[in-house]
């Protein structure tokens, strides 16, 4: 009789076991700072990315997708949380939210999955700074790590000497090295690795973030061979663009390591600065490449929910900056592409989405309990049928008081010191044309303003690193703890 409780616990456990294992897969792909220039969001004419295109052809894209933040703390943040910048105060590139006693125990989207049976991996950079807590606190975030995020190798010196201080990371080009020896290529091969040893009896999420193209632009000379040294590889730029623009929105790139149009211009840098990119996006998408390699090998690609994502867009001579730090498309919209189990296949979907919409999708995906207390939602309905109907426009947030609203086919952006933008993205997809100040456009100025965000929390404590705060009663800008003040202006 005393047996019977034991075997009853048994096969309880057995039962839930086998269930557990029967859960999809999930391959969640990170990339750094990679904005539209990728094959499946057409971004650029030249780009190649054979692999994203394997992704895009086996789901959906989301030609519409927008980062919470274009800055990689607050917007990775904003995604494995699925809260907004505004909710938690996560603006800067610090604090990392588990400082903050009100975060320190949220369940993130891959401690969601470990509750719920699955075996949880990491490697590169999923938060921001790959590695943002001490070994002894590793295991609550991920069962396993491999090897951190890292630009490296580096040159002996540097191949671009930049103003500002000559940022070590603000550099490009080539020089002689090894795919390799580089970091992306390391993480690459421990996640593949990792997927020829999955056990068959555990569901498993493996997270595999790779640093390029963020800066330092450096690629090995095959991946530069790719496209052509000439002025094709620029992006289209207008003469003046920001002539329409608040003066306020130079605030939120104020005094930045990345560099502005007008300087890549003088010393004959931004065709280097741009085929770098474009090699770097290449070289990431072949790492990419030998992840699906080793899941279609390891006989669990069909079983498997793949998404692809990168946490902001990057400037390459739009709106006359490089860099990010901006509420514009280029700023704002990322590549966001989903396969497997339960995604329609080869479909394009123009419905705004959000990354904080990633976890509500992927717990949906894989049948796993409901979490509350999430501000995405679930992507599934476009993921079945793209064409379905979006509730609400994406939402990014630079600072507080400054947002972006994007919706299916409008741009509308607010600063904090009450100015604003507004674009037509169909006639104008380069956002060249601000509307804002044309009566016409009232209604549609005020249908999208009605989606600010009702919370709009100031910078949390201990915020630092592109930190941008404005006091409307005395009208100041501070800009990193000091007055913003416009004689200091450069374009």
């Amino acid at each position: 009789m005393r047996i019977l409780p034991l075997l009853v616990c048994l096969m309880f456990f057995g039962a839930r076991d086998a269930d557990a294992a029967k859960k999809p897969n999930v391959l969640f792909i990170a990339i750094d700072d990679l904005n539209d220039w990728v094959e499946p969001l057409k971004g650029h004419p030249l780009v190649k990315t054979p692999n994203m295109n394997r992704i895009a052809a086996a789901g959906t894209t989301f030609q519409n997708a927008h980062c919470q933040s274009p800055l990689c703390n607050p917007s990775r943040t904003s995604l494995l949380l699925s809260k907004r910048p505004t909710s938690t105060g996560i603006y800067g590139l610090k604090p990392y939210v588990r400082t903050l006693p009100e975060y320190k125990d949220a369940v993130s989207l891959p401690q969601w999955f470990a509750r719920s049976g699955y075996r949880t991996y990491s490697t590169g950079k999923i938060w921001h700074g790959g590695y943002p807590i001490g070994k002894e606190h590793r295991a609550n975030e991920f069962h396993e790590w491999g090897p951190p995020p890292s630009g490296k190798p580096f040159p002996g010196k540097k191949l671009v000497e930049t103003p500002f201080g000559n940022h070590p990371l603000v550099d490009w080009g080539t020089f002689d090295h090894k795919d390799e020896d580089k970091g992306d290529y390391k993480c690459a091969t421990w996640a593949v690795e990792k997927l020829k040893a999955m056990p068959d009896d555990q569901p498993f999420f493996l997270a595999c973030g790779f640093f390029l193209p963020h800066v330092p632009c450096f690629a090995t000379q095959k991946w530069f061979d790719l496209y052509p040294d000439d002025d094709s590889v620029l992006p289209p730029v207008l003469l003046n663009d920001r002539d329409d623009t608040p003066f306020f929105s130079w605030y939120l790139h104020w005094y930045l390591p990345e560099v502005r149009l007008s300087w890549l211009k003088e010393v004959k840098q931004w065709r280097n600065l741009a085929r770098s990119y474009l090699a770097c996006v290449s070289f990431v998408d072949h790492q990419v490449g030998r992840l699906l390699d080793a899941l279609e090998a390891s006989g669990k690609k069909d079983n498997t929910v793949i998404v692809l994502w990168s946490d902001h867009g990057w400037h390459i001579g739009e709106k006359e900056i490089s860099g990010k730090n901006t509420l514009w498309d280029d700023g704002t919209r990322v590549p966001l592409i989903f396969a497997g189990p339960g995604v329609a296949k080869a479909a394009n979907c123009a419905k705004p989405a959000e990354l904080l919409d990633i976890y509500p999708t992927l717990i949906e995906l894989c049948g796993l309990k409901k979490k509350d207390g999430l501000e995405g939602i679930s992507l599934v309905p476009q993921l079945k049928n793209a064409m379905a109907p979006r509730e609400r426009p994406a939402i990014t947030s630079h600072n507080k008081g400054n947002h972006g609203i994007r919706s299916e086919n409008w741009r509308y952006i607010h600063y904090a010191d009450g100015s604003e933008e507004l674009y037509d993205m169909v006639k104008d997809p380069n956002e060249w044309t601000n509307l804002a100040g044309d009566k016409k456009y009232a209604a549609i100025m005020e249908e999208h303003r009605k989606w600010l965000p009702k919370v709009d929390l100031p910078p949390a404590p201990d915020s630092a690193a592109r930190i941008l705060t404005y006091d409307p009663a005395t009208k100041e800008a501070i800009w990193e703890g000091k007055k913003i003040d416009r004689a200091e202006f450069v374009r």
